[in-house]
């Protein structure tokens, strides 16, 4: 059994397909599917994706930084009705993102923290999303660090230093498509980091593995991944698909 944990299955990129292309994913094995927020305007749509596949995913709840604009107490609001009206498996995505904009950089540092200190309160794991803001996150996390700070620091693409410091603050590593580019660079310090550590992901719809870099990606495509694992570890495909869903139940508690 392999373990998705980061993939938007609910993007309109699948409306026309979605059927078929869960239907893929379940031929290559793959089971669970760990569903991120980005903000309100999906909630509906991941409402509606848990009940068509009630037994293979499961949904966080978040802010993803890349929403955090002039409404963005608004939008903290509706994530906060929510995880105290149901339960999520983890409060994500969630982090900084300084690749398109740093208009908003105080207001994702602020709403980064908010939501890690709601996912204390609920004793949930976090999906950190982090572009071109390793620093900045790293800062937050330094703030926030303890026994009841957990989770994923998802498409992990720093350096080895970055991973340990990352590794440091409970986090696994969501390791994607990103292990099999060229100038990927992770996967030449990947087997110096005990795969306890690692955690599979597709981030489906986008950063599809080689080789369908460049197209629309899926769950079924995590397989290239773990073919990339299985060169850069010396296991078993079974093993790795084994040890990495492990990981995913030790971060998520189901």
């Amino acid at each position: 059994m392999i373990t998705d944990t980061h993939t938007h299955l609910y993007s309109e990129q699948f409306d026309e397909d979605r059927e078929a292309m869960m239907q893929r994913a379940f031929d290559a094995g793959i089971e669970r599917f760990f569903i991120p927020a980005i903000d309100s305007s999906y909630t509906q749509r991941m409402l509606d994706l848990e009940l068509q596949y009630p037994k293979h995913t499961f949904l966080m709840m978040g802010l993803h930084p890349t929403s955090v604009k002039a409404d963005y107490k608004e939008e903290l609001k509706k994530v906060k009705e929510w995880i105290d009206k149901r339960h999520f498996y983890a409060i994500g995505e969630i982090g900084i993102d300084l690749y398109w904009d740093k208009t908003f950089l105080k207001e994702q540092q602020d709403v980064f923290r908010t939501q890690i200190q709601w996912a204390k309160e609920k004793k949930l794991p976090i999906a950190i999303h982090c572009r071109e803001a390793f620093d900045e996150i790293f800062e937050v996390l330094e703030l926030e660090k303890g026994e009841d700070l957990r989770g994923i620091f998802h498409c992990f693409t720093g350096t080895i230093e970055q991973a340990h410091r990352a590794i440091s603050y409970n986090m696994k590593l969501g390791i994607g498509g990103v292990v099999t580019f060229k100038n990927g660079k992770i996967d030449q310090f990947l087997n110096q980091i005990d795969l306890k550590h690692i955690v599979l992901e597709t981030d489906a719809p986008y950063l599809a593995p080689t080789p369908y870099r460049g197209k629309r990606n899926e769950s079924s495509y995590i397989t290239q991944v773990v073919d990339k694992l299985v060169d850069i570890y010396g296991l078993s495909y079974d093993e790795i698909a084994e040890i990495t869903t492990q990981n995913s139940r030790d971060v998520f508690g189901a």
